[in-house]
């Protein structure tokens, strides 16, 4: 990466940013619009006068902007946003990335679906249209459809965000719902807290027993997670064979009692497959999210130094760090 950027001059910066398809500008710290590349242009194109992104993003994305123009971290989201002068919105992969000037680079490119969700898509948006141009009872069924289309939409939107083994949230949702709760509990002055747990031995038990048998012990953790925790909770697969659980308005003590209950419950479980009878066992770190010091990447590596400590100490355990 270093001798690709040691290769690319100023002047080279600007022929590539007029020439890619995904939309770059640069804001302030309130989200003004200081300058921005063809691509983003041409989706600007609908506001007339549009001075501020927020004023682009509907109000769900917008109510999130504040919090993510003041990070000081490269951050990552899903957002509607325009793609064309025509106001059509698309689900886009957004960044915001802090430059050292203090302004903000704001990229956003389109999340491509598969091809027959997005065949089915486009055939929903023509039948939308041509229903709008008949009579009163041709427009109800156009809401019909119109409803139909949201739907798929949102299914879309759902493929991006949970994990398919699982059916919890995928990384990139799980370390989203981390990072808005955190902003929650620094705003609110909330307890906060955090379990990663990891299945202890899982490679032993892929190579003895084949994929197939570890992908059931993968289902039978996330299905004792969802019958473990409380409503408030949130847990998803952080990778491989490890999960996180965010609990929101918990103190160590209340995440100390519940990964005591998790780890006896996988204990007394047992996958069975193809006539093999595994037991499952898990380790599990926790961290309390402290206000002024942490942020949800520091809180998660804590968590983590957790985690080694009881892989180290015999695994089918939790550690506190404090």
């Amino acid at each position: 990466m270093k001798a690709l950027a040691g290769s690319i001059s100023t002047n080279d910066v600007g022929i590539i940013l007029e020439n890619i398809h995904a939309m770059v500008a640069i804001v302030n710290k309130n989200g003004a619009l200081l300058t921005w590349n063809s691509a983003f242009e041409s989706c600007k194109n609908t506001f007339s006068t549009i001075s501020n992104l927020g004023d682009m993003l509907l109000q769900k994305d917008r109510d999130e902007l504040p919090s993510k123009l003041q990070k000081q971290t490269v951050d990552h989201i899903l957002m509607d946003f325009p793609i064309n002068g025509k106001g059509t919105t698309a689900l886009c992969e957004c960044s915001f990335i802090p430059l050292s000037s203090g302004s903000i680079l704001f990229i956003a490119h389109g999340v491509s679906a598969s091809a027959a969700l997005r065949e089915s898509i486009d055939r929903l948006e023509k039948r939308v249209k041509l229903f709008q141009i008949e009579s009163e009872f041709t427009k109800k069924l156009a809401r019909d459809k119109q409803t139909e289309l949201e739907a798929v939409i949102v299914q879309a939107r759902e493929v991006t965000q949970i994990d398919a083994l699982t059916f919890l949230p995928n990384r990139r949702s799980i370390i989203h719902t981390l990072q808005d709760e955190v902003l929650r509990a620094e705003r609110y002055q909330f307890p906060i807290s955090i379990s990663i747990l990891d299945v202890d031995k899982f490679k032993s038990v892929n190579d003895t027993y084949g994929h197939i048998v570890g992908d059931e012990a993968l289902k039978q953790v996330a299905y004792i997670l969802r019958d473990g925790i409380r409503h408030p909770d949130t847990a998803g697969r952080y990778g491989g064979e490890e999960f996180l659980i965010i609990l929101p308005n918990s103190n160590l003590k209340a995440a100390s009692e519940q990964a005591n209950r998790l780890c006896r419950n996988m204990r007394s479980s047992i996958v069975k497959i193809n006539n093999y009878e595994i037991k499952i066992t898990i380790s599990m770190g926790i961290a309390q999210f402290t206000p002024g010091n942490d942020t949800w990447d520091t809180l998660l590596n804590r968590a983590d130094t957790a985690l080694y400590k009881a892989k180290a100490n015999g695994r089918d355990r939790w550690e506190i760090e404090e």
